[in-house]
């Protein structure tokens, strides 16, 4: 009788195992998510601000064809990007208190509109809501030699604070932090 639990007890498990290992997972997201903080340096705990994103591609497209000039961003790709300043600061001169923001841009010629917003988890930015905005700056559009596949997001030492500094093709757009 003991054998006969024990057999029973051995298939059970091995059923459930065979169940779980058999789970079926995605693949590799195209546009994977990412994260820069402030400060850069890994070896700082206490962050200043941080963000995460998605990375979207060019793939043989053009920037204009997946940010459109004049047209509210998600700024990346898939969920709209969270960002979390840790303490009160001033983005491109705006007063921001400390919290976690949607960040999305309105991407121009000469110039791109950078905004926070109040509401999280907007996929995209089909549901975006000027009302909820925290704050609005306009930065000048740059450029660089150098072409980026890849949305990239990164933080860069400025003198009192730092800058977030977007890069896409051979466009980059960078908002000062004050800390």
């Amino acid at each position: 009788m003991k054998k006969v639990f024990t057999l029973a007890t051995l298939m059970f498990a091995l059923v459930l195992t065979t169940s779980v290992s058999a789970q079926d997972f995605s693949g590799i997201d195209k546009s994977p998510m990412d994260m820069a903080a402030y400060p850069t340096d890994y070896k700082v705990s206490e962050k200043a601000v941080r963000i995460i994103y998605g990375r979207p591609q060019l793939k043989g497209r053009s920037m204009e064809e997946l940010a459109p000039t004049g047209k509210v961003w998600r700024t990346g790709a898939n969920e709209a990007p969270e960002i979390t300043f840790y303490k009160d600061v001033k983005f491109g001169g705006k007063d921001v208190k400390a919290g976690t923001y949607s960040l999305f841009t309105i991407p121009g010629a000469d110039e791109w509109t950078v905004i926070l917003n109040k509401n999280l988890n907007q996929w995209g930015s089909y549901f975006y809501d000027e009302a909820s905005d925290v704050a609005r700056v306009t930065v000048p559009n740059g450029s660089d030699d150098a072409s980026l596949e890849e949305f990239s997001i990164a933080f860069k030492e400025a003198n009192d604070g730092a800058q977030l500094v977007m890069g896409w093709d051979k466009t980059r757009v960078a908002v000062p932090i004050t800390m």
